[in-house]
């Protein structure tokens, strides 16, 4: 089958990380984030446009300096639910964390998504690094590193498992006989693991697509190993071609090592496209965004998401990066890292740093609807993405991109025409997991 691109809506409400004039624009409605309308608009678009799904990301802890669309925004799952009815065949992705949410509640939760969707949910499962989440399920600190990834790993682990709970037979409905169930077919977990005990089974029968869809976004060496054993979506980091490149080739390596097929993970990148007539009016469109999103406090107080959510306020601005290390292992410890070895190498100071992390990342995806294409097809060729995670400033631009760029990748055979199935695995190309008490009663060679 000819390799296409996956792509996937990550809509912005109000504006998050970064975004801090997003709210202003006057063609953002204020309460977009908690407004089913607008989220019902933006999936139906990407149903018209024939993306592969939706994808609502999530935090469960705010303080008063977050940014505006973290602070009022609707329960992915509950979102999604209202979605599934105004969809047919777009893919309905929902962040849960496995730190803060236990398996049986996430196994029937997102199983019943799938359900309700025809075979089109998705878990993006997160470990959580907002350290304050923690005071919100009366826990007095947040779990370290080692422990949310071995914590997620089990989790998504027990999840499948009683995802398997029926066979896909296991309901004849035979009123001749008078069986509903056979009662051979379903199947107790009675798991006993480092971090959770579940008995089973669950009392919900699999959906059209098996069991939905595993995305995880792993950067770390953790995040990087849990995605090659349990993802089948994941997104990215991005940045430069090169460090794309990296990524992908790295994480379907650590696949492939996982006994995986590493077709059977489709990669992610972010993308943010900026499409305008000439290249140079994309990039002053470029430029314009950044200005309206600059807000030095705002930057300062989103540095501390890193480092548990802490003030950085506190600090004398030109005084040298304070040495705060040691709150990154229980919050976004490869971010964290990173941000201090580069204040430790170049001698900055926390407004520098504060500045520096300010600083716009802009999507290697603009210019003219031609530019745009063709530098997608460049990154898609080079072996960066089998996906792109799409986030658009507004309305405006996810229309110019549907109309202008996704036609131009049709014609160069990059972007499909019609969708190729009814569930997001059908049409993500990955295969329907065989129930695994189904499979034990097949040959070996047969399985």
């Amino acid at each position: 089958m000819t390799r296409r691109i996956h792509l996937a809506l990550h809509p912005y409400g109000v504006g998050g990380p970064g975004q801090h004039g997003l709210w202003k624009d006057p063609s953002v409605a204020k309460n977009a984030s908690v407004d089913i309308g607008y989220y019902i608009r933006q999936a139906q678009a990407a149903e018209h446009a024939l993306f592969d799904a939706l994808i609502i990301v999530d935090s469960q802890f705010i303080n008063a300096t977050y940014p505006a669309h973290y602070l009022n925004r609707l329960e992915p799952l509950t979102l999604l639910s209202a979605v599934a009815t105004h969809t047919r065949h777009l893919g309905l992705v929902g962040t849960a964390s496995s730190t803060y949410n236990s398996p049986f509640n996430l196994a029937r939760r997102f199983g019943s998504l799938d359900h309700i969707s025809g075979g089109r949910a998705g878990w993006n499962v997160v470990t959580s690094f907002d350290t304050g989440t923690s005071r919100n399920y009366g826990l007095d600190e947040h779990l370290d590193y080692t422990t949310r990834y071995g914590r997620a790993l089990e989790s998504v682990r027990v999840v499948r498992g009683l995802w398997d709970s029926y066979e896909d037979d296991a309901f004849p409905a035979d009123v001749e006989r008078g069986v509903f169930l056979d009662p051979d077919k379903l199947h107790a977990l009675n798991h006993a693991g480092e971090h959770f005990r579940v008995a089973g089974p669950l009392n919900l029968s699999r959906s059209p697509q098996g069991q939905p869809v595993i995305f995880q976004a792993g950067v770390s060496e953790e995040g990087r190993d849990l995605a090659a054993q349990v993802a089948e979506g994941i997104y990215a980091p991005g940045g430069t071609l090169e460090q794309a490149r990296e990524y992908y080739a790295d994480v379907k390596r650590r696949t492939a090592a996982a006994g995986r097929d590493p077709e059977h993970i489709k990669i992610f990148i972010h993308g943010g496209p900026i499409v305008r007539g000439t290249d140079e009016l994309a990039r002053r469109r470029a430029e314009r965004i950044a200005e309206e999103d600059y807000d030095f406090h705002a930057s300062l107080a989103l540095l501390g998401r890193a480092f548990g959510a802490h003030d950085f306020s506190q600090y004398d601005l030109d005084a040298p990066f304070p040495d705060v290390a040691h709150l990154a292992e229980r919050g976004g410890r490869t971010g964290a890292a990173k941000i201090i070895a580069r204040a430790e190498a170049e001698k900055l100071t926390l407004r520098q740093v504060a500045e520096t992390f300010a600083e716009r990342k802009h999507s290697p995806f603009v210019g003219s609807p031609e530019t745009v294409a063709d530098t997608i097809g460049q990154w898609f060729d080079a072996g960066t993405f089998d996906g792109i995670n799409l986030a658009f400033r507004n309305d405006e631009d996810l229309t110019r991109f549907v109309e202008d760029v996704l036609p131009l990748l049709q014609k160069r055979g990059l972007f499909r025409t019609e969708y190729e199935a009814e569930t997001l695995r059908g049409n993500l190309g990955l295969p329907i997991p065989v129930n695994r008490h189904t499979a034990a009663r097949q040959p070996v060679g047969a399985r």
